[in-house]
């Protein structure tokens, strides 16, 4: 399906839309009728939520639930909750901006905003992206040296290596890519069950973990891990990524097509952020579990965490199980990390690069400061690059967020799928939230 450019004044856009998002794959994959039963409807649409809920389970995740759980028990459960909850609610919103407008997140910054803001928007995503890349290329490297005994500046140079990998996969169709990515969270799903069980958690403690506690905010320390989790959590890029990928499906361009469209890919997208919630809170219970109260409190790194699963559980498998599921997430978050270079810098500046190139330029980029790190300072160097991955990640947020509620809450862009002042003041109080948290954790990091 070619796209179907409109006159700039009948979308409230300054210009007509030139290109697709993607277009090696936009509308490639065909949809049924709007006759056709549930199930095979949410089949078709059934992937990019799959794919963005990597983002949000990447190994920069780990560090910061693994802290919060050693640290504070369950008590911080009830943040991963509410971070994924905004997840669904900010993911919601980039699923709209994408079918109505055929549009992704950036080629509608470039559109709305000069050229000046554009590109100011694009470096502060690119260095969200090259963070992101970090956090999977350090993450792959201690999985390798856990798993294999590789030394980590290796592991770190093999990283590289992946570039080929998602190239081919990127060559035999979209399908193709959400088939791999939806057989690993399944290898990470089924690892972190085997940890939650294993582990023996408080099942009461956990529930009541759930609910939210005003010693969280008045905690200094505690909050400071909050926020942590909270950037973990949420990732700028995602938002870029699923305005983008949700068009590889062939709709009908019409307001029935669109919001059957709409409803399916939410619905994909909010399950599998429902399976990244739970990855994310295994990680923390299992920490609980294992570590908190148990002389181990301080237990934030993801090497001292698996030497000390398997000796404190019990169970044999424990610690390469973990270590499965770590190689797992970083070599997912690979394949999604790509698109979203892609789609940032073909959106912002119009310009096409070699998908080699731009996989090999942005994975340099993550790789050289890792590797410096991984010589010099070791394990304990990375892990502390690892957590300094997820505070750029965490300020970049805004950047990310405001655009796309301003975009999606305007009627002149959105027509009749412009967001109900109802969702569109929870957005900007979501919104809020974020960027006050963020400003915390900025002040925090410089005044000590």
């Amino acid at each position: 399906m070619e796209s179907q450019p409109t006159t700039a004044a009948e979308t409230g856009w300054r210009h007509a839309r030139r290109a697709n998002s993607l277009s090696e794959v936009y509308a490639s994959i065909k949809v049924p009728a709007a006759d056709a039963s549930f199930w095979r409807k949410l089949f078709a649409f059934w992937g990019p939520g799959l794919m963005v809920a990597v983002g949000y389970m990447d190994p920069g995740n780990w560090a910061t639930d693994l802290a919060g759980g050693a640290r504070y028990g369950y008590t911080l459960l009830s943040v991963v909750l509410i971070s994924n909850l905004f997840a669904m609610l900010l993911q919601h919103l980039a699923v709209k901006l994408g079918v109505v407008t055929g549009r992704d997140l950036a080629q509608a910054c470039r559109d709305h905003y000069s050229r000046p803001v554009s590109l100011v928007l694009w470096v502060m995503c690119e260095i969200a992206i090259a963070a992101c890349d970090l956090a999977e290329v350090i993450g792959s490297a201690i999985a390798l040296n856990l798993l294999f005994g590789l030394p980590l500046a290796w592991g770190v140079v093999l990283t590289t290596l992946d570039v080929l990998v998602v190239l081919f996969f990127q060559n035999k169709g979209f399908r193709v890519i959400e088939s791999i990515v939806a057989g690993l969270i399944v290898v990470i799903f089924g690892c972190f069950l085997y940890e939650i069980i294993a582990s023996h958690p408080d099942w009461l403690a956990l529930s009541k973990g759930l609910v939210p506690r005003l010693e969280i905010v008045t905690n200094p320390q505690m909050l400071y891990v909050a926020i942590g989790i909270l950037g973990a959590t949420v990732m700028p890029h995602n938002l870029y990524l699923h305005s983008s990928i949700v068009q590889t499906r062939q709709i009908e361009p019409t307001e029935t097509g669109k919001r059957m469209a709409i409803k399916f890919a939410t619905i994909d997208s909010t399950v599998a952020l429902f399976l990244a919630f739970f990855v994310n809170a295994a990680i923390l219970v299992t920490a609980a579990a294992a570590f908190h109260g148990k002389g181990h409190d301080a237990v934030a790194d993801i090497a001292d965490a698996h030497k000390l699963l398997t000796p404190v559980l019990g169970a044999g498998a424990a610690s390469a199980l973990f270590a499965i599921a770590l190689l797992a997430s970083g070599q997912n978050s690979t394949l999604t990390g790509t698109l979203a270079g892609q789609i940032v810098m073909e959106g912002f500046l119009d310009l096409k690069m070699k998908p080699w190139a731009r996989r090999l330029l942005t994975r340099l980029i993550a790789v050289v400061p890792a590797l410096v790190v991984a010589i010099y300072y070791g394990e304990k160097g990375t892990g502390q690059l690892l957590v300094l991955s997820q505070v750029i990640l965490s300020l970049q947020l805004s950047f990310a967020v405001v655009p796309l509620v301003l975009f999606t809450g305007n009627r002149a862009k959105m027509g009749v799928f412009v967001n109900r002042p109802g969702l569109q003041a929870v957005a900007w109080a979501v919104s809020g939230i974020i960027i006050g948290l963020n400003v915390f954790l900025l002040w925090q990091t410089f005044t000590g």
